[in-house]
């Protein structure tokens, strides 16, 4: 495979920045798009190819920025446009892409359109939102349910009526149907696209649709009132297709561009459906990231993935977001690592972009959330105590040793894990055995060799119960992967033919090999 064969969001990986915790200029406490573009260097050594920001526009910050008052704007705390358009360039530079978090199934109840909407029903905005009358007893118009609890509608004394939010009663949901509403939010792709973003991953994109009559959605067994429902009615209807395809359209017209979709409550199936040549470039496959320890599970779901994809689309694969605990909280047992690399493994081997999550390179923990009064994140103080919110995976990267993790010299917005002072980048990189040089090796290989960039996926054993072993082959050429789930020594019976080492112990002239515990070992067909 020659350079100019590489495709970005195809070929290579793409790391997701959480902004507010990444890394801050001004020491304010929050993280900035100054204190991005000066880790830009480091993002380039570990082989990143692509960054998405999670949101960096105008906000109330009810939801962390997933409230937007402004889509053409950067929030001050974050910078300025320059700011923007200065790391844009420097990402630029180093042969790196931009992917935005567009938000547009809702705005912030304090976005303009929605205070005119809500003034009067004669506004020229009175329906760029769900409103609807009250049923003659007063009740909402239906049975919907937010998920971030209680009723999905909202009662506004001033209009009288009722307007409808999936999530917070601060962020309505925005009324597709309108065709000004659509033509407002294509103009957003637009504006972005012109400013030198590559992609965009959109937050929630199949929610953008409702029913159009608002029928009741039928009930089934859940424990919160948001899962007694089956979401058949609030989601994923079929007017989406079409709107895909005027979005895919105004991303064809510059070269290379990408959008990705976050679906919501929807199966594999559903997910793929989204995905192809006139569609989106990819969607998230949530079962895939949300599978216990067990490589027979993990390798179920990415079979599924792949059998779901049209010939015309290409999977993705993540493990963290900003929404779920992280990899190594869910996977490992205190500072042991050893799992956390088998995980990396997986996720940099398999067929499909590989999505990583801030800090996932130096195995990041969860930060502890011992008292409802340490709570940021609206949905944990909601839920609090059997779902203690988000504020676990969102806390500051550790950069080094000194105070505050060398993410800011004053108190961050959240506190940094008290594991900082020894699991730290700076720490990490000296350390040949650490896990940021695992991961950085293993990019490395990953990039000489395009069976694992492009190559298709061969399982190569149906019921695995320890070890996962499968084939990626492009072009002739081969790629063994072989990844030990256990914490035992174990042996593994080579498939035929001569092999080379690429990762790991070099012993693969023989017919079998010892795996030690959590061992992760690569090979290549020789010629």
């Amino acid at each position: 495979m020659t350079n100019k064969d590489f495709l970005w969001w195809r070929d290579g990986i793409i790391y997701q920045i959480y902004p507010r915790s990444f890394a801050d200029s001004n020491n304010d406490g929050i993280g900035d798009l100054p204190g991005i573009l000066s880790k830009l260097d480091y993002l380039s050594d570990l082989g990143v190819d692509a960054i998405w920001l999670s949101p960096i526009f105008p906000s109330p910050d009810v939801d962390f920025g997933y409230d937007v008052a402004d889509y053409t704007g950067i929030d001050p705390k974050f910078g300025t446009m320059q700011d923007f358009e200065a790391l844009v360039k420097a990402a630029k530079k180093r042969g790196m892409h931009i992917i935005l978090d567009l938000v547009l199934n809702h705005t912030s109840d304090q976005h303009p359109w929605f205070v005119e909407s809500r003034k009067s029903r004669e506004n020229p905005y009175h329906d760029w939102y769900l409103w609807q009358d009250p049923q003659p007893n007063g009740d909402p118009p239906n049975n919907w349910q937010a998920i971030f609890g209680g009723s999905a509608w909202e009662f506004d004394q001033d209009r009288g009526q009722y307007y409808y939010h999936m999530f917070y009663k601060e962020q309505p949901d925005l009324n597709w149907r309108n065709p000004q509403v659509r033509a407002a939010m294509l103009d957003v792709f637009r504006f972005w696209l012109k400013k030198g973003v590559d992609g965009f991953r959109l937050d929630v994109f199949n929610a953008y649709f409702k029913d159009s009559d608002l029928k009741d959605n039928p009930s089934q067994f859940g424990i919160r009132a948001f899962d007694r429902q089956k979401h058949i009615y609030d989601v994923s209807q079929p007017e989406m297709y079409p709107l895909l395809e005027d979005i895919r359209a105004i991303l064809d017209k510059r070269k290379n561009t990408y959008a990705v979709g976050e679906t919501f409550l929807a199966t594999p199936e559903q997910a793929a459906s989204y995905c192809g040549d006139d569609k989106l470039h990819a969607a998230f496959n949530f079962a895939f990231a949300e599978n216990r320890w067990h490589p027979k599970r993990f390798q179920r779901s990415a079979c599924q993935w792949y059998e779901a994809l049209s010939d015309d689309a290409w999977p993705n694969n993540f493990l963290s977001n900003h929404d779920m605990q992280r990899t190594a909280t869910r996977y490992c047992f205190g500072e042991d690592d050893r799992r956390a690399k088998v995980a990396a493994a997986l996720l940099l081997t398999l067929k499909g972009t590989p999505f990583m999550y801030y800090g996932e390179e130096i195995g990041l923990r969860d930060i502890p959330i011992r008292s409802k009064a340490d709570v940021k994140d609206p949905t944990g103080k909601t839920f609090w105590p059997l779902y203690k919110g988000r504020d676990g995976c969102r806390a500051p990267m550790q950069w080094d040793d000194q105070p505050h993790a060398g993410f800011s010299q004053t108190e961050p917005w959240l506190p940094v894990h008290a594991n900082f002072t020894h699991r730290n980048v700076a720490q990490q990189q000296v350390d040949p055995n650490s896990l940021l040089n695992f991961v950085k090796q293993l990019i490395q290989v990953r990039k000489a060799e395009p069976a694992l960039q492009r190559g298709d996926f061969q399982p190569l054993v149906k019921d695995p119960r320890f070890i996962l072993s499968f084939l990626r082959t492009y072009e002739g050429e081969q790629v063994l992967v072989v990844l030990n789930f256990s914490s035992r020594q174990l042996f593994y019976d080579m498939p035929d033919g001569a092999w080379t080492s690429l990762f790991g112990t070099t012993d693969s002239n023989s017919e079998f090999i010892a795996l030690a515990p959590y061992d992760v070992r690569l090979f290549k067909q020789a010629a």
